[in-house]
């Protein structure tokens, strides 16, 4: 048989996306772009489906499902797509699940159970179950966007299985539909429900007819092959169709990745956590000595027990996650042994691992963490493994392909070993963490798809790979299923004998091939369909030229694309801690998510779906709504930075033709705002009366929003008509005037002249009016960006060398000169040197005044960081600075406030901007007590705080000068 229902001549993608619009099958796209889209997951794997459903009802799965089979086109059931198998792409129709057909349909605390559709993600479900006091046991790092649906189709683990099971464990009951249409509700059934529904004569009678006969005449194969230890993952789980496991269907489909039946329900068991946890993280030499401690940790019964080697957290350079790092004892691989119980009882049995962990050989030292902070900040490292692992220390590119092979935890330390000379043996490296509790591990390796012989290379070490597992009774997967990655090698695991039962079971549930085709049995080849390949050439300009240099990527858009690998992490549905990516929580559609966005940009490049390069309208139409925040370039695990791809795209884009409105005004706003200037009370009275409609539809501004409105004085009238005031014992420091404070809100900067002046500093301000050049960085007009960026850097070059810091106080402006400027000026000496003297106010004030003393104001303040901010610099200085004034700050944890410079103001983006907002920054506004003071540095944050809300927002240097109670001085 082959490995696809499709047969020559089937339709084409307009013919069946065409077909499913009118089975009322959903949400129907059978355009380019999504096509695009959903062309690859986590995996090293690209196949471009026909179409792509999203259904809504239980009644568009059915309807699709038949639409299907009647054209003869396979199906690819999909969650959030972030497999790293494989299995989550196909060829024919992909349903995914996630966007919205995602509800929990019920949740009963007493009897612990949950019935869910298959896209919710998994902490929406532990959101609810924890308002019961319960939890989903399963928890794979992909917790924040994972759907159950993938979940059950892989028999995802995660870090606590080791406590509380797989997936398959915690699966009580499943409705599913068959690619012949056949609805059934499976769980365990006893010998009296089997000979009933056998009796029966219909489809599910003689489903479950030949399942029980594959079961009663190969007991010894199923109990002696199948179900050996908890990870064994790869292939069906035959054994659940044992007697002695009640026969139990539901669980035998988990881990069946989309080939058998598609899920429509699922009836999940839910327990309850321990009152307390505690994290006790111990050091070893290397990763072999912290696998060989597992067994005698294990006594001690962790709820997870993970292991990290250093190689992993070497690739780390963010600050923030640098920071929780550098806090590891000393050591060059790490476990992270967590215990559960009663809060009185933790620090006893914490020491007891602790010592444990001490009389294993090759264990340096250990700590137990009870900041529960800080133990979140260590997790976290963890969870973003698959990520960071992405890219090794040197920058070289890692990949899946052999991430997730199990074997019996008491062999762990012995594999490892045999692993790492194997990687060695092939000229391969890579960095190895995972759940070493259950003998799972996770690597990514510098295999080479670019050329004939990497990929060559590919192939033999997997082969060996998967013959060293089997040696050590093993599994090829331990939580992320076979897929293309590992279905090929099945044999090299199992017998013929359970080769054969495989496909017996697969025909049994889909005589006719259409689920998943490829997968499991009848396999693919591992080296087929790669996402990169020597046989997949891009278009004729590699590289293709930038102006942006992505030094990075070797000056490759393509690469720099490619960073992306499917990870997942902008589709969280937990957004503590993260700014990215603001369109996706709005909207729910991967093609405003950062992978959606960077998988369309990589088709680009290669020129098969998307054929018309920068020209694209639909790279366009998806990179609409970004917000160009820059939350992706510090919040995704693999720096992908969509701004910045979103600034070249446009570049090229609008290259040589007229712009959207939008772009004049918005992007030309400084040179505007300077005109505006001169006659601020007409301006005003323009965009404020009659004529403002017009104004709006002529500038491409959304008809919703306020203009607003210019100050009767800019701060640089003001500044050059005053004498200075202070002595400036501290020398000078120059304070960046940016357009928006300048024109709108000259307060801000006057308000940071007289605290300036108060902590010693001679204040200066750049000759003539200079810009950053960020909205036409973000509207892509780089040529006119570069121009300004190159007569800023020179003007202000003199003061840098001299050693003046530059103070900025519109984080966006401040971004723009630490990062875009010396990005968009390549190598430029100057351009580095300003980013490196460019301060915000409050680091200035906290980490280069030294024996200032903030004066103190014991107010309460509410405050929304500014997304440029978080991905430049943080909020921790700021934060610091609040405290030691006695300012009592509660730190928003909202994302973007969703105006973002340009993006609210320009036509078509009102919706989602406001939606963004109200998440969670406008309703905690409306929340705060009028004595709370609202803290926005941003200017786009104030004006949405301002247009969205009845408050107002202030600026951190103007509650300084309040503090100081001095009023800013006045010419």
């Amino acid at each position: 048989m082959t490995a696809t229902a499709q047969v020559p001549g089937s339709p084409d993608a307009a013919t069946v996306a065409e077909a499913l619009r009118r089975g009322d099958c959903g949400e129907v796209h059978g355009d380019a772009g999504r096509r695009a889209q959903y062309s690859a997951d986590a995996s090293n794997y690209r196949r471009i489906p026909l179409a792509v459903v999203f259904p809504r009802e239980r009644r568009h799965v059915l309807n699709a499902i038949a639409v299907c089979r009647r054209l003869g086109i396979p199906i690819t059931s999909r969650g959030a797509g972030t497999s790293t198998s494989g299995q989550a792409v196909g060829s024919g129709v992909v349903l995914d699940f996630s966007r919205h057909f995602n509800r929990l349909l019920s949740l009963d605390a007493t009897a612990r159970t949950a019935t869910v559709q298959p896209g919710i993600v998994l902490d929406e479900l532990q959101t609810a179950a924890a308002g019961h006091g319960l939890l989903f046991g399963a928890d794979p790092s992909t917790h924040s966007r994972c759907t159950l649906g993938g979940m059950i189709g892989n028999n995802a683990c995660g870090s606590h299985s080791l406590a509380w099971g797989r997936t398959a464990e915690n699966v009580l009951e499943l409705e599913v539909a068959t690619y012949r249409g056949t609805v059934l509700r499976l769980g365990e059934m006893t010998r009296d429900e089997i000979e009933e529904a056998i009796a029966a004569g219909d489809d599910r009678g003689r489903l479950i007819a030949a399942l029980y006969d594959l079961a009663r005449k190969n007991l010894a194969t199923l109990r002696t092959e199948l179900g050996r230890f908890p990870r064994q993952v790869s292939g069906y789980a035959l054994e659940h169709l044992l007697p002695e496991r009640r026969f139990n269907l539901a669980r035998a489909l988990v881990g069946s990745e989309g080939t058998l039946a598609v899920i429509l329900s699922a009836t999940l068991r839910l327990v309850s956590p321990p009152p307390a946890r505690a994290l006790v993280v111990l050091g070893y030499r290397d990763a072999c000595a912290a696998a060989d401690a597992v067994p005698a940790l294990l006594e001690h019964r962790p709820l997870a027990l993970e292991g990290l080697d250093q190689a992993l957290t070497d690739i780390v350079t963010r600050p923030r996650t640098r920071a929780a790092i550098d806090t590891l004892p000393g050591a060059r691989a790490w476990l992270f042994a967590e215990i559960g119980g009663e809060r009185e009882e933790l620090p006893r049995r914490a020491a007891e691992l602790a010592a444990a962990a001490g009389r294993t050989a090759g264990c340096t030292g250990g700590e137990v963490v009870t900041d529960p902070a800080r133990a979140r900040r260590l997790w976290r490292i963890r969870e973003d493994g698959a990520g960071l692992a992405t890219r090794l220390p040197d920058g070289s590119e890692a990949w899946p392909g052999w991430e997730d092979a199990a074997v019996p935890p008491e062999r762990l330390g012995s594999y490892l070993r045999h692993f790492t000379d194997l990687l060695t043996r092939h000229g391969l490296r890579g960095a190895v963490y995972g759940h070493f509790g259950e003998g799972c591990l996770h690597v990514r390796i510098d295999f080479d798809f670019t050329t004939e012989h990497g990929t060559a290379v590919f192939r033999a070490f997997v082969t060996d790979a998967a013959k060293l597992v089997a040696d050590h009774g093993g599994s090829l997967s331990g939580e992320h299923g076979d897929g293309q990655a590992r279905s090929e090698l099945l044999p090299l695991m199992y017998g013929p004998e359970v080769i054969a039962l495989f496909e017996e079971f697969k025909n049994a549930w889909d005589p006719d091939n259409g689920l998943n085709p490829g997968m499991i049995v009848r396999p693919l080849p591992v080296d087929g369909n790669l996402r990169v390949s020597p046989h997949r050439a891009p278009l004729p300009l590699t590289p293709l030229h930038t102006v942006f240099p992505f030094p990075a990527d070797d000056g490759d858009f393509a690469k720099a694309t490619r960073r992306c690998v499917g990870v997942g992490k902008c589709r969280s549905a937990d957004h503590r801690g993260d700014v990215m990516c603001p369109s996706y929580r709005v909207t729910r559609d991967e093609k405003d998510s950062t992978r959606g966005r960077a998988r369309l940009l990589y088709e680009m490049t290669q020129g098969e779906v998307i054929t018309d390069g920068w020209r694209s309208t639909e790279v366009r139409d998806a990179l609409d709504l970004c917000l160009s925040c820059k939350g992706c370039s510090v919040d995704c695990p693999v720096g992908v930075d969509m701004a910045t791809y979103k600034s070249e795209f446009l570049y090229h884009h609008y290259k040589g033709r007229l712009r959207p409105a939008a772009h004049y005004t918005m992007g030309w706003l400084p040179l505007l705002s300077r005109v505006a200037a001169r006659m601020p009370r007409v301006v005003n009275a323009l965009t404020a009366s009659w004529p403002a409609p017009l104004i709006k539809r002529l500038g491409g501004i959304a008809a919703e929003r306020e203009v607003p409105r210019f100050a009767r004085r800019t701060f640089l009238s003001w500044f050059r008509a005053r004498v200075p005031g202070g002595g400036g014992h501290r020398g000078p420091v120059m304070l960046w005037v940016d357009s928006f404070n300048n024109h709108f809100t000259p307060e801000v900067l006057q308000a940071a002249v007289a605290v300036l002046e108060e902590a010693g500093y001679r204040v200066q301000v750049p000759d003539g009016t200079q810009c950053c050049g960020l909205t036409w960085i973000t509207t892509g007009q780089l040529g006119v960006a570069r121009r300004m960026a190159r007569r800023t850097t020179a003007a202000l070059a003199p003061a840098v060398r001299a050693g003046t810091r530059v103070v900025g106080l519109e984080p966006s402006c401040t971004a723009a000169l630490r990062s875009d400027l010396p990005e968009l000026l390549g190598g430029d000496t100057d351009a580095r040197a300003l980013a490196g003297a460019t301060v915000t106010l409050a680091e200035l004030l906290v980490h280069h005044t030294p024996g200032w003393r903030p004066p103190r104001l014991p107010v309460r303040s509410l405050s929304q960081t500014h997304c440029h901010q978080h991905a430049t610099s943080g909020f921790g200085a700021d934060s610091a600075l609040l405290e030691a004034m006695g300012v009592d700050n509660q730190a928003l944890d909202s994302g973007c406030c969703g105006l973002a410079g340009n993006f609210g103001f320009e036509r078509g983006h009102y919706e989602v901007s406001v939606a963004a907002g109200e998440q969670v920054l406008l309703p905690a506004v409306r929340e705060a007590s009028p004595d709370t003071v609202v803290l926005a540095d941003g200017f786009s944050c104030r004006t949405q705080i301002a247009q969205g809300t009845d408050r107002h927002g202030t600026h951190l240097a103007e509650l300084i000068a309040r503090a100081l109670a001095t009023p800013p001085p006045r010419a």
